[in-house]
């Protein structure tokens, strides 16, 4: 079957069988390839986005940030960190991607008379601690490249600078806010990705996923992926500010973060650019997460085994 007639269809018919090793491999190599790519891609305004965070009072909007970093730093200093958005992120996709769709199939199997909300979250959320645990030391790393300019020019020179001042400890400090940020993301982005998806075939197209051909199923994927991505900007917010705070020493500890930012700017500083950031590239994340699924002859994303969509009471 070529490309155009893959697309064209809802038939299977791919380079594996669900649930397989080799599905699970492919979810894994697309979680890499999407999220690596499309974070590498809106590097700039992640570098905008953490030095509002850390200087508010002198980067107050986008393009007011833009053109201060632009014009005191250089056009270069927008692509600081680049390396660590590439491979950190990408690693954290791959484990993300793959071991979710894993854990929705063991969880599937174990929690049969369970919602399917609680699949979900649970599912998400044992993913998400082993991706960030991957993500962790790049993120270490990228934050400070990001905001201090004489720190280093990336992973190569920065991981070794920051072994030498900090020890083991230092790529790990921000953990446990990093896990405060992704946890709630993750399980609100994926369980939203699902729902949308049921929903938009339920009562938008009101038809099946298995009757769409792939084209359409790829454009439910779109519309479900930025409607999840922007939900789940606004919950992860909060400790997305504690994570550049600690990172470059704006506070020592977690309470200390939030007493020197304050609970309203927790949920405010940095939401606009983080939602032009975040909506986006979930949005073509799951594009081309599923792109590959399909090119793979496998199934777009959304929905679980079907004997539990039977016995989960609604959610």
């Amino acid at each position: 079957m070529d490309l155009r007639e893959r697309l064209n269809t809802g038939v299977n018919g791919g380079l594996c069988k669900e649930f397989s090793a080799g599905y699970y491999g492919i979810c894994t190599l697309g979680g890499m390839l999407s999220a690596g790519t499309t974070h590498l891609a809106i590097t700039p305004l992640d570098v905008l986005k953490v030095n509002m965070q850390v200087n508010p009072l002198k980067y107050k909007g986008i393009s007011s940030g833009m053109t201060t970093l632009w014009k005191e730093q250089g056009p270069y200093s927008l692509w600081r960190g680049w390396s660590g958005k590439l491979f950190g992120y990408g690693i954290q996709g791959g484990f993300r991607f793959g071991l979710y769709e894993y854990f929705k199939k063991l969880y599937s199997d174990v929690l049969v008379d369970h919602s399917k909300s609680s699949i979900f979250f649970v599912s998400s959320a044992s993913a998400q601690v082993f991706a960030d645990v991957a993500l962790c030391p790049f993120e270490a790393i990228k934050v400070r490249v990001q905001t201090q300019s004489n720190f280093a020019k990336g992973l190569t020179d920065g991981f070794p600078r920051l072994y030498r001042s900090e020890g083991l400890a230092g790529f790990y400090k921000g953990l446990l806010p990093l896990w405060g940020r992704n946890l709630p993301f993750a399980m609100v982005m994926f369980s939203t990705f699902e729902h949308s998806v049921d929903l938009i075939h339920d009562n938008i197209l009101q038809r099946k996923k298995h009757e769409c051909t792939r084209v359409e199923q790829l454009a439910v994927t779109c519309l479900a992926g930025y409607t999840a991505g922007a939900i789940g900007t606004v919950v992860s917010n909060p400790a997305d500010n504690i994570v550049s705070s600690l990172y470059n020493k704006k506070a020592d500890n977690i309470l200390q973060a939030v007493k020197k930012i304050g609970v309203f700017n927790l949920f405010t500083r940095s939401l606009p650019v983080r939602i032009a950031l975040v909506g986006p590239v979930i949005t073509l994340q799951w594009f081309f997460y599923d792109s590959i699924k399909v090119l793979s002859g496998l199934p777009t994303s959304g929905g679980i085994p079907r004997h539990v969509d039977e016995a989960a009471s609604p959610a």
